[in-house]
């Protein structure tokens, strides 16, 4: 038994009330379909939703859109698989499985459950880090886009990202010691609502732009090769914009979280189904928004993100705001990230050292008018996992080429491969029948995507490492 199932196994059945806990003895569960869809804007719809126009000019009218509704198209397909794998054997009345971990154990057994484990977790500890890097370069577009209005467009407005980072860590601190996942509803659905402000925000004013007839020259097929890109160059920038637009669509590790938040009836599957196509539909219109205007109004000039690399700079309160809500948004998106790795922890911690009070303990707590159960393993581990995170976030600010590759190699088989391996099995589908094939094929094509990414991502780690002193970043 692994430290997952032993600890959900731990539950204690209650024996009044029953109706205030479900079939598996704990707490009655309240999410549904709206809850759930929050859940999943708030992780998938992102900062680097802002990033989608420099995608599209890389690849062009053409293989932007196809990309971009493809990847969707996808990601409704395998989660609805992750959905019917959340209660085994029968999706509707077997045993629930309550991480993703325990799901690829259920179905495709041990040494899958590890391999899943180890890129489970390890990019959910490094979207962490990386979210502190976005976060921080957001807070310095708010103090830039100030000084451009104040100083001018051609000033000399560079600052540092380290303090900001020290200020978003405290802050994790603080809200690190929310007790588990199911905590989280009113900090994701003021992150969705966030989310949904800063990418209005993004194609509104490209939109201004092309309204005002300043709009560039775009291309069926994206930035053409000539003096500013060789062949090489665009055929990274392809590779990477692939990645940007396939790693967006992640919400894989987060999935059984969101639905151990599902009541019972209507059946978590059902509800989950829903969400799916709710949130990613919601999602891809958002995309090929923020993309396709994007694109339309700075066309091969594109910046990497048109709210922090300066695409615009008036009105300069609207692009301060638009900065503003990708903060909210990340500091909710960091704990809807977080809580997962956090609960895994934890759960080895008490299964090792069940009668430890440092451990299980849980004190109850009043400063101010607030009240709260202080426990202070999680108090301690917590804060250091935070601190460690930032530091190494300060340490290196283009950490998000690491996370790129974290996320490139996780997208294939979160994403992927686990999805149709766990169907297969589940409604088992014969080996080289069509739909087998079709599976597979859908399988190898994906890990092509993945492998390219992850190409372009390590490009882009060897040179950044050449070039750059520890601690001494300035945006």
């Amino acid at each position: 038994m692994d430290i997952e199932e032993e600890a959900a196994s731990n539950v204690v059945p209650a024996t009044h009330k029953s109706v205030e806990v479900d079939d598996d003895g704990r707490s009655k569960r309240t999410g549904d379909v709206l809850t759930a869809t929050t859940h999943i804007i708030t992780v998938v719809i992102g900062a680097g939703v802002l990033a989608l126009a420099w995608a599209m000019a890389q690849l062009g009218w053409i293989a932007g859109i196809g990309i971009m509704i493809a990847c969707s198209c996808i990601s409704i397909l395998t989660y609805n698989f992750i959905a019917d794998c959340y209660r085994y054997p029968d999706p509707v009345t077997g045993k629930r499985n309550y991480t993703y971990m325990q799901a690829v154990n259920s179905y495709l057994g041990g040494k899958m459950h590890v391999f899943c484990g180890l890129i489970l977790y390890g990019k959910l500890a490094g979207v962490t880090v990386g979210y502190a890097i976005t976060t921080s370069t957001s807070l310095v577009a708010i103090k830039k886009a100030i000084c451009f209005h104040e100083k001018g467009h051609d000033a000399y407005c560079k600052f540092s990202n380290n303090p900001y980072m020290i200020g978003f860590g405290i802050g994790q601190i603080f809200l690190s010691q929310i007790p588990d996942f199911h905590k989280l509803t009113w900090l994701s659905t003021i992150a969705a609502i966030t989310s949904f402000g800063y990418a209005f925000i993004g194609s509104g004013l490209s939109l201004a732009v092309l309204l005002s007839g300043k709009g560039q020259a775009t291309s069926l097929t994206g930035v053409k090769v000539g003096a500013e890109v060789t062949e090489a160059d665009k055929i990274w920038r392809v590779f990477s914009a692939m990645g940007n637009i396939a790693l967006a669509c992640s919400f894989a590790t987060v999935v059984y979280d969101i639905m151990d938040t599902l009541k019972s009836d209507p059946p978590e599957n059902q509800q989950m189904k829903k969400a799916n196509v709710v949130g990613i539909s919601m999602m891809t219109v958002l995309f090929l928004a923020c993309g396709g205007l994007g694109y339309a109004a700075f066309g091969e000039h594109t910046p990497g993100n048109i709210l922090t690399g300066f695409g615009f700079y008036e009105p300069f309160w609207l692009v301060a705001l638009g900065n503003v809500f990708i903060v909210i948004h990340i500091v909710g998106a960091y704990q809807v990230m977080a809580q997962p790795f956090f609960r895994i922890v934890e759960m080895g911690a008490n299964i090792m050292w069940p009668h430890s009070d440092f451990i299980n303990k849980e004190h109850p707590t009043k400063l101010w008018i607030f009240k709260f159960r202080l426990n202070m393993f999680r108090l301690v581990w917590r804060t250091i996992f935070v601190v460690i995170g930032t530091i190494i976030a300060m340490a290196m600010p283009f950490f998000h080429a690491f996370l790129a590759l974290l996320g490139a190699i996780g997208f294939w088989p979160l994403i992927v491969f686990f999805p149709i391996q766990m169907h297969i099995a589940q409604r088992n589908i014969k080996v080289a029948s069509l739909k087998w094939y079709a599976l597979q094929l859908l399988n190898f094509t994906c890990f092509l995507i993945t492998v390219l990414a992850a190409i372009g991502s390590i490009r882009e780690i060897s040179k950044n490492i050449s070039k750059y002193r520890i601690f001494t970043y300035k945006q």
